[in-house]
């Protein structure tokens, strides 16, 4: 079954905001995040949150970034605003069921997440 699905992606120009949406089925998660990657570059970490704790953001995107998750904690939706064509990319929600005691910025590495969506365009123009 498909555990973590994507939505909200999207064509947009630069300067404008677009929200993601990461649904999860099944057992609860203990962390969330979002990567993306763009053409030539390696996954970048863009956030997580751990539980129901304050999520966190990477320093390229903080301040135009944010992490979030619902009530219910089945969903991790990462706001993005004043998007620049440099964060075009495909991002990708990537979630864990392995106990977490650490902070978001802890788990800034793939390897930490062992379920992943099938990720989502975004695309900035210029």
């Amino acid at each position: 079954q498909v555990q973590l699905v994507e939505s909200g992606g999207g064509l947009v120009q630069a300067g404008d905001s677009l929200k993601l949406s990461c649904t999860a089925s099944g057992d609860i998660f203990t962390r969330m995040g979002w990567f993306r990657q763009a053409p030539g570059r390696e996954r970048e970490w863009v956030g997580a949150v751990v539980k129901f704790e304050t999520g966190d953001v990477s320093n390229v995107v903080k301040g135009r970034f944010s992490i979030s998750k619902n009530s219910a904690g089945n969903m991790v939706y990462l706001q993005m605003s004043r998007l620049k064509p440099e964060d075009t990319a495909v991002y990708y929600c990537a979630a864990d069921r392995r106990p977490s005691y650490e902070s978001p910025t802890y788990y800034q590495e793939p390897k930490y997440f062992n379920t992943w969506g099938q990720g989502t365009q975004v695309t900035v123009s210029s």
